[in-house]
């Protein structure tokens, strides 16, 4: 079975902390072992695992997107003018597979699963599923 979360975001660029709804998912599902897949039905938005514990990192990195991909370049061609949002959200992926073992999510000790809106502020989905075994 799936879970899809709805998520509100309020900015442009932002990374919402999503670890705890798929923990509670994993949890109500009563998986022991297996995968849970995290995906973003979305071509401006995308999921990413990295660090959680110090928030300069999601500054950071919004920040280095930004410079990489700006929102205004003379050369972009897309009509909606959202071209930066789309090579973001490429660049970070559309899903994300986490292993469970013993019940839990197997993340490193600073780890966290990111939704990470590029074209905001919107109501998004985030679509969970796990397979045992």
């Amino acid at each position: 079975m799936i879970k899809q979360l709805s998520l509100e975001t309020n900015k442009r660029d932002e990374m919402i902390d999503i670890t705890h709804h798929v923990e509670a998912y994993v949890k109500e599902q009563g998986i022991k072992v297996g995968i849970v897949y995290i995906y973003c039905p979305h071509t401006t938005a995308g999921i990413t695992i990295n660090e959680n514990a110090d928030p300069d990192v999601k500054r950071d990195m919004l920040m280095r997107l930004n410079e990489v991909y700006p929102w205004e370049h003379p050369e972009y061609r897309h009509a909606e003018g959202n071209t930066a949002s789309h090579l973001k959200a490429s660049t970070m992926g559309s899903s994300q597979p986490v292993i469970i073992e013993d019940g839990r999510l197997i993340l490193g000790t600073w780890q966290g699963i990111y939704f990470c809106e590029f074209d905001g502020p919107r109501t998004r989905k985030c679509i969970l599923k796990t397979i045992e075994g």
